[in-house]
């Protein structure tokens, strides 16, 4: 029991949807704040528009949704029957 235990523990700690995620949501959070205090040089040279403000949101955005989705269908781990042995896998 314990070992079925920490596999299904190992693929979610290792699902890829957290470190995208995470690493969306960290880097949208710091173009966010970058974009809020854009000096108008800035602003002017992106044609009036705050890009970075606009890009930060987003990136925000997905990573939200990308740890949403990993905490609403959690990584299973797969059944050891599904899992060739390694001696099977060479051959």
């Amino acid at each position: 029991m314990s070992e079925k235990v920490d596999t299904a523990r190992a693929a979610r700690l290792f699902d890829v949807r957290r470190v995208i995620g995470g690493l969306f949501t960290v880097y949208g959070v710091i173009v966010t704040i970058l974009g809020i205090f854009d000096s108008q040089e800035e602003i002017d040279k992106a044609a009036g528009v705050r890009i970075n403000l606009w890009i930060g949101l987003g990136m925000l955005v997905l990573g939200l949704l990308f740890l949403l989705w990993q905490w609403l269908r959690p990584a299973e781990a797969p059944e050891t029957s599904d899992i060739a042995p390694a001696d099977e896998a060479r051959e």
